[in-house]
């Protein structure tokens, strides 16, 4: 993986296809590169680091002023392989040159069957492996899309093939496996890529490949394949797609960095994630554009399992506090990566919930397989309920679940998540407000001042972001510490696990959440003068005096603490060496409000220490590998 691009149409490649690629520099890689072919001969160009060393390699070469029509271009982030030139894509092998999204899981065994035909690898990425063999099948005699099947038919694992062959010099080869790919669609012209921002600034019209799908482009014609029952290779079509974001979004619009803009958008996109979903008189949570739920189905609900990774992981713990109180339903969260091996014992009468910025996770979507996996036509079991919040439209998880709650937040450029995890907590707050509703928990009343409460949010919102001066100065004091612990109670627990993955994910600072009530079960070890503690104290009747006296506990060995709080008190009591204070709406709002000082404070502290705040080491935005 990580960042695919194919051109082929009346512009110059090496042009468009560089271009393309730096709309997906926020994905993360280690490498770059791309092919063309002249007259029936391919030209690989690949640097190692960022794309001003390729483009570099580009503008050095000999040839410089001809005009290509073709080409295809990635960034590699590692997976097989240290960061090298000979391991970046695309591969090229004799007649052939491909790029790869994904892993092949049988690599090894494949590369033992092609060395024992005497082919040899120029790099220790699995990648090669799919490229050998496309011209291994070339070269006995299988004709443009029915090599890269049969190639396919060999690798077993992910991916997203983009690959050209000399001798048939103007064609695209597409294969595509549990990793995204689209096709833009131009007058004359035809874009490959791995996600949209690389081809808003070329076109809007795309069409996106379904597991299974093979397509073949010239600068005329698209052709797109799908196996039949009985495995052979035959013409499909696929409906395309008007994208509205505007190409302005994903750029900073003066911010210093996207994640900065991101988190200042948050007033606006948490408005527009509940917009049209509100009624108020009478007061309710109109999901119906998104669920498709009988009240009876919702009224037999009797458990909840919601699936997800990282800061999707934590917002899941969000929605367990929301929907254990609002619907009075069991709820159980899990990493998606674990739950996909396990033993699956849910019936219709649970609800499956996955959460997915992206909706491609690669792990997200194998378990949200894996829970419905056993309630197939044939089984004649009824299924669980299903449903996912998601940010893309139009990705893998909203094409497989026909209950999708889209989180509105527009286009999430820095692989730190920000207006993507606010946005997935207020879904999950309607959520189950919803299913409250419907099962006759939360009454007309309760549900009124709720939907108020949700209503002042983007107001506090901008109350806490209009302290982000007063936050970088807090930055400015503990932006040398090596380690920091993140403590909270109830529902800001998982708020305090979200902040210390902030901080370590772009600052590459040793950072844990805790809950406070487990600090005396080993972390208060560590707590010594050097250790900043982070303290949220959220104004809870039942757990706010114990937060504070996990916070005392702290002080008395000599921690220096950061306090987040709600609360109205005599703060000179508190003795802290750093206060920041966010409105109250309510306890159950608490957890989103102290995300964005949270957000802030790992932000300033990564600048401050001069890391790639949009794009950290070894990191990517959508993870499509297990």
């Amino acid at each position: 993986m990580c960042g695919i691009v194919g051109y082929i149409g009346f512009r110059d490649a090496l042009e468009v296809i560089p271009a393309a690629l730096e709309k997906l520099e926020y994905r993360g890689y280690d490498s770059a590169g791309v092919a063309i072919i002249e007259d029936n001969q391919l030209k690989t160009y690949r640097a190692v680091g960022k794309l001003a060393a390729l483009k570099q390699h580009l503008a050095d070469r000999k040839d410089r002023g001809q005009i290509r029509r073709l080409g295809i271009g990635h960034t590699r982030w590692a997976t097989h392989g240290r960061p090298s030139e000979n391991n970046a894509h695309p591969h090229s092998v004799g007649r052939v040159s491909l790029i790869h999204n994904g892993i092949i899981e049988n690599y090894l065994e494949l590369k033992s069957k092609l060395t024992a035909l005497g082919l040899r690898f120029q790099s220790d990425t699995d990648s090669e492996v799919a490229a050998l063999l496309f011209n291994h099948y070339l070269k006995e005699g299988y004709q443009g899309i029915k090599a890269l099947f049969a190639t396919c038919k060999d690798i077993r694992g992910s991916y997203a093939f983009v690959a050209l062959d000399s001798e048939a010099p103007e064609r695209i080869f597409v294969a595509k496996n549990s990793t995204p790919i689209i096709v833009g669609i131009g007058q004359g012209e035809f874009f490959v890529a791995s996600d949209i921002p690389a081809l808003l600034q070329f076109t809007r019209e795309i069409i996106i490949l379904e597991d299974g799908d093979f397509a073949e482009i010239s600068k005329d014609k698209l052709e797109i394949f799908e196996r039949d029952k009985s495995g052979q290779l035959i013409p499909t079509k696929r409906g395309t797609q008007i994208i509205n974001w505007d190409p302005i979004t994903a750029q900073k619009s003066g911010y210093k960095h996207f994640m900065l803009k991101e988190i200042f958008e948050q007033e606006t996109v948490v408005r527009d994630s509940f917009r049209g979903r509100l009624s108020l008189n009478p007061p309710s949570i109109t999901l119906s554009d998104s669920l498709h739920w009988t009240p009876a189905q919702i009224k037999s609900l009797k458990g909840v399992v919601i699936i997800g990774c990282g800061s999707a992981w934590h917002a899941g713990l969000i929605g367990k506090f929301y929907l254990e109180k609002f619907a009075q339903l069991p709820c159980y969260v899990d990493y998606a990566s674990e739950y996909r091996y396990r033993p699956q014992l849910l019936d219709q009468n649970y609800l499956v919930l996955a959460i997915s910025q992206s909706g491609e996770t690669l792990d997200t979507l194998a378990a949200f397989d894996r829970a419905l996996v056993n309630f197939s036509k044939e089984s004649y079991k009824p299924a669980p309920l299903s449903a996912a919040i998601c940010n893309v439209v139009g990705s893998s998880l909203a094409r497989r679940c026909q209950n999708v709650i889209f989180n509105q937040a527009g286009p999430e450029i820095s692989v730190a998540s920000t207006k993507a995890f606010t946005t997935q907590l207020v879904c999950l707050y309607l959520l189950s407000l919803y299913i409250g509703s419907v099962r006759g928990i939360i009454t007309e009343d309760q549900l009124q001042v709720k939907i108020n409460d949700l209503l002042v949010l983007p107001k506090a919102i901008a109350q806490i972001l209009d302290q982000a001066k007063q936050i970088e100065e807090v930055a400015k004091n503990y932006f040398k510490a090596r380690d920091f612990l993140f403590l909270g109670r109830g529902n800001c627990y998982p708020i305090a696990l979200e902040g210390a993955l902030k901080l370590k994910e772009i600052s590459y600072i040793h950072a844990e959440g805790y809950p406070a009530g487990e600090m005396k079960h080993g972390p208060l070890a560590l707590i010594d003068e050097n250790l900043p503690v982070v303290m949220l104290l959220n104004k809870s009747k039942d757990l706010f005096e114990k937060s504070l006296a996990n916070m005392k506990e702290a002080q008395a060995r000599g921690a220096r603490v950061i306090a987040i709080s709600d609360v109205e008190a005599d703060y000179q009591q508190w003795d802290v060496n750093n206060l920041i204070l966010a409105p109250f709406i309510s306890e159950d709002l608490s957890p989103i409000l102290f995300t964005v000082p949270l957000q802030l404070l790992a932000y300033y502290v990564a600048v401050l220490n001069g890391t790639d705040v949009d794009l950290p080491r070894n990191l990517a935005k959508s993870v499509t590998v297990e």
